[in-house]
C-alpha cells in the first residue's frame, strides 16, 4: 500500500545515511592527517556523529602561540548541504576581532559562503588562518551587545562581513 508518509520517511533515512557516511569519511581523514595544530578529542569522536570537539593550538610565531582552544562542531541533518554550527567552547575563547566572548565566530564560510565542497578540515584551516593573521588581540566592537542579545545558535545570526583584513 502506497503512503506518502513512508516515502518521505525513506527519503529522510537515505539522507541521514549519506550524512553519516560523509561524516565518517571526513573523521577518518581528519584522524589520519589533521591540519597542523589540530588535535582530535578521541572521546568526542566515538560518542556521536552529530557533535565533534577539537582542540586548536595557536600557530608558532603568532600572537596565539602556546594557547589552546576548544572548537565544537554540531552537524544538522542537512550536512553537508547546510553548514555545521561551529563555536569555541570552554574557558579559553580566543580574543580576536571576529570571535565573540561567547565563542561565536564571524566567518563567512560558516554561513553565507558555505559549500558542500567544504569540510571539517577546511573549516579548521580557515579558523587557524584567521587566528594566525591577527595582529592585535581584541574583541569585536559590538561584543557585549551581541552576547546579550544573540541566539544560542550562531547560524541564526545575520552576519555582516565587512573586515577582510583580519
Amino acid at each position: 500500500m502506497y503512503s506518502p508518509r513512508s516515502e518521505a520517511s525513506l527519503a529522510q533515512s537515505c539522507t541521514l545515511q549519506r550524512q553519516e557516511k560523509r561524516l565518517q569519511k571526513e573523521l577518518v581523514a581528519l584522524i589520519k592527517e589533521p591540519p597542523p595544530g589540530v588535535v582530535i578529542d578521541g572521546e568526542s569522536v566515538g560518542q556521536s556523529l552529530d557533535l565533534l570537539v577539537l582542540s586548536i593550538n595557536g600557530a608558532q610565531g603568532t600572537i596565539y602561540e602556546g594557547e589552546q582552544f576548544q572548537l565544537q562542531f554540531r552537524f544538522g541533518p542537512k550536512y553537508p548541504f547546510d553548514s555545521p554550527e561551529v563555536v569555541f567552547i570552554g574557558t579559553e575563547i580566543p580574543v580576536h576581532p571576529h570571535v565573540y566572548s561567547n565563542g561565536h565566530i564571524c566567518l563567512s564560510i560558516l554561513t553565507d559562503d558555505w559549500s558542500p565542497a567544504l569540510s571539517i578540515f577546511s573549516v579548521c584551516v580557515s579558523i587557524i588562518s584567521m587566528l594566525s593573521s591577527c595582529k592585535e588581540k581584541k574583541r569585536p566592537p559590538d561584543d557585549s551587545m551581541y552576547v546579550k542579545t544573540c541566539s544560542k545558535n550562531p547560524k541564526k545570526t545575520k552576519w555582516w562581513y565587512h573586515d577582510e583584513e583580519v
